[in-house]
C-alpha cells in the first residue's frame, strides 16, 4: 500500500482509512454489516466508488454533516411551499 490517505477535518489534518479491513474498522459497529453489504455486492466497475463512499463516512465530518442536515431541511421546506 502506498503512503496513507490524509484528510482535514476541523482544520485539522486526519488519516483517511483506504483499505477494505481499515475502513471496516473505523465505522461505528452499527454500519458495518451495511459496508460489508455493499463492498460484497460490488462490481468491478463500482467498487471504486463504493470504497470512495465508505471511506468518507469512516471520517465524520461534523460541519459538513450540518451543512448536509440544513440543505436537507431546506428542501423539506421547498417542497411543502410548493
Amino acid at each position: 500500500m502506498g503512503e496513507p490517505l490524509k484528510t482535514f477535518v476541523g482544520g485539522t489534518e486526519v488519516d483517511v482509512p483506504n483499505s477494505i479491513p481499515a475502513i471496516r474498522t473505523a465505522l461505528p459497529e452499527d454500519r458495518r454489516t451495511e459496508f460489508d453489504r455493499a463492498i460484497n455486492e460490488a462490481g468491478v466497475d463500482e467498487i471504486h466508488a463504493v470504497m470512495r463512499h465508505w471511506m468518507l463516512e469512516a471520517v465524520p465530518d461534523p460541519e459538513a454533516e450540518g451543512i448536509l442536515v440544513r440543505l436537507a431541511q431546506d428542501e423539506a421546506e421547498r417542497r411543502q411551499i410548493s
